[in-house]
């Protein structure tokens, strides 16, 4: 079977297959970098290195998946490229399942696994052709993660907000952590405080935070925080009268 020499880039027009193929490898790592950055920000599971692995996974499986294709024309045979995005779009279901976790009677990291499979469609499409398209595609994609929480919070007012008091139990101080999870969810702290407690045990310490936020964000930032190492316990109440 004869190797395909040229290869066909938006923009560009035809190519030789080492620079196609590098500018393809060099548009996943941007675009895949910048979705997860974005994720990466947010502590969320999937960040900067899963999220340029995924794109320049789906690239690499559909370029190459491509070459062959034209290859096998070439020598008179018959081949179908579709299969592949079958193929990618059916893998990346694993690793999106895995990202989803089932909790406190709700569903976490729903918004990481969509996000892990638009990144393997961005690849998918700079494997085919069309990086600077996939350019253009990314910042869509960003502008859904940053804007749609802020605009959803705007259209709702303060029905949904709540004040939370949050209380951490660990082995040592996890302030900081702990302030750095609420922060990427977005809230804003009031109050914060952190003593001793358990006398008899040395080391312990028990941080509570005040603060109002969207009910929707509390269990995501309680599950991250139920995360740390040092942490032994996690509860939080409303300031009016339901416990959680």
């Amino acid at each position: 079977m004869e190797l395909v020499k040229t290869m066909d880039i938006e923009i560009l027009g035809t190519v030789s297959v080492y620079l196609g193929i590098g500018l393809q490898v060099a548009f996943s790592l941007l675009l895949g970098g910048m979705v997860g950055y974005d994720r990466e920000k947010k502590l969320k599971s999937a960040g900067i290195k899963t999220n340029i692995l995924i794109c320049l996974g789906a690239t690499l499986y559909t370029s190459v998946g491509v070459l062959m294709s034209a290859s096998s024309i070439a020598a008179g045979g018959v081949a179908d490229p579709a299969r592949m995005a079958a193929q990618i779009v059916s893998g990346i279901g694993f690793l999106g399942a895995g990202a989803i976790i089932q909790g406190r009677g709700g569903v976490i990291g729903l918004t990481t696994a969509a996000t892990i499979w638009v990144v393997a469609a961005l690849g998918f499409t700079i494997g085919t052709g069309y990086p600077f398209t996939a350019f253009g595609l990314t910042i869509v994609v960003l502008s859904i993660l940053k804007l749609i929480s802020p605009l959803y919070s705007l259209f709702e007012g303060e029905r949904a907000m709540e004040h939370f008091e949050l209380e951490v139990s660990s082995r040592g101080t996890t302030k900081k952590n702990v302030l750095s999870f609420l922060k990427a969810e977005g809230i804003t702290i009031d109050e914060v405080r952190e003593e001793e407690w358990d006398y008899g045990r040395t080391g312990r310490q028990l941080l509570t935070c005040c603060f109002t936020t969207h009910y929707k964000k509390i269990d995501r930032a309680v599950y991250n925080i139920e995360s740390l190492i040092k942490v032994e316990d996690v509860a939080y109440h409303t300031l009016i009268d339901s416990e959680h």
